[in-house]
């Protein structure tokens, strides 16, 4: 018997018994659709994060001051003094000095996220200025009153009128409007990057009670030298406050590698999770196959008697098997796609499986018939012709 009679015949099989077929393959069609859609849900996850790290910039370096048992605050001075006498590793600095204060533009009356900072924040996390301009040096050593809002600010505040050079309430003080930021995101909403104003730091320290910044950002002079010079800020920090305890320096592209080590390690996780209704499936099959063998132990008596050899015989059912696990898993990459889509398009998520995902569970759903079919194929080609023909 040659293969394409033995596919033929498992074709036929498989139709004269479409129930029991079905259900058979019902537990590698769960788990290839359970596998496809969870690791495309982690893998739109992870490209949405890391796109919004990104955009705030691979060569940027955070600092948070804890305050933890020092007695000294480095203010801005001390920050650029630091860049100043290291060019080799740093380009600049920015001060971030965070609020949530009420924004007044007419009637329209809400909370929103307010960053205090200065002239270099911008080329720092990489925020583009869609029209107007952004913070200058002298209105941060001036203490003007001047705000750059973001988009979801522009278009909810202002309603499609260009909002450069008017005014608005913030914390009950009036600001002028010089700058509008480029969408952060597709999806602009409140409570998105795009919903922030930023105005000077030295106005956002007067605004908000807040002399003391906690944090700053600085720019590593470039990708080659960003872990360089977080471990340079490092050594500085620690000669200046004594204590390490006192602050937190991250690295951005340090963060990222980390996120990937862990989205990597959590897909793995799921995908082994959703594999476990492949193993059942497979485990399906074996039984199913075993019940087929003993149906037609008869039929296999007769062919072994007019000639049939065994290794003959144990590719027909291996085949069979195979044939099996490939349409469940067929099926369950289409219902995998589907539903990777509903539920990426629900959350808000690009979870478009990728061709590996996929060939790996087709892959694996036609291992999975191997495997499992194996045992019942051997037993069929093992079967005493005189015996098989015997039996009732």
């Amino acid at each position: 018997m040659n293969i394409s009679q033995a596919i033929k015949m498992s074709l036929q099989s498989i139709a004269g018994n479409k129930m029991r077929s079905f259900l058979t393959m019902l537990g590698i069609i769960i788990g290839v659709a359970a596998v496809i859609i969870m690791v495309s849900l982690v893998q739109g996850a992870t490209g949405n994060i890391k796109a919004q790290m990104e955009s705030m910039g691979t060569n940027m370096i955070s600092v948070m001051f804890t305050g933890r048992n020092t007695t000294r605050n480095l203010d801005m001075a001390d920050m650029q003094k630091l860049v100043d006498d290291n060019p080799n590793f740093f380009n600049s600095v920015a001060p971030s000095i965070t609020g949530n204060p009420t924004v007044k533009v007419g009637t329209v009356n809400e909370t929103t996220s307010l960053i205090g900072t200065n002239q270099h924040y911008a080329s720092i996390n990489n925020a583009e200025v869609e029209t107007g301009r952004f913070l200058s040096e002298q209105e941060c050593a001036e203490r003007k009153k001047t705000v750059v809002i973001g988009k979801y600010i522009a278009n909810h505040y202002f309603e499609g009128e260009n909002p450069i050079g008017q005014t608005m309430k913030v914390g009950g003080q009036m600001f002028t409007v010089i700058g509008v930021l480029k969408a952060k995101t597709t999806n602009i909403t409140q409570g998105s990057p795009d919903d922030r104003i930023i105005i000077p730091y030295s106005t956002a320290q007067r605004l908000l009670r807040n002399a003391v910044i906690r944090s700053f950002s600085f720019q590593a002079a470039s990708a080659e030298v960003s872990k360089d010079a977080s471990e340079k800020l490092e050594e500085l920090l620690l000669k200046l406050l004594k204590n390490e305890d006192a602050y937190r320096v991250m690295n951005q592209a340090e963060i990222l590698e980390q996120m990937d080590t862990v989205m990597g390690t959590l897909s793995l996780m799921l995908g082994g999770i959703a594999g476990i209704s492949l193993l059942v499936g497979g485990i399906g099959i074996m039984n199913i196959m075993l019940v087929s063998v003993t149906e037609r132990t008869r039929e296999i008596g007769i062919r072994k008697a007019i000639g049939a050899r065994r290794g003959s015989i144990m590719t027909q059912f291996l085949i069979e098997s195979i044939v099996v696990s490939c349409f469940g898993g067929l099926i369950g990459i289409l219902i995998g796609i589907g539903g990777a889509h509903i539920l990426g398009t629900a959350i808000e998520v690009d979870a478009s499986p990728t061709v590996g995902v996929m060939t790996l569970a087709a892959g694996f759903s036609a291992g999975i018939g191997v495997f499992f079919g194996w045992y019942p194929a051997n037993k069929a080609s093992k079967l005493n012709p005189i015996e098989a023909l015997r039996f009732e």
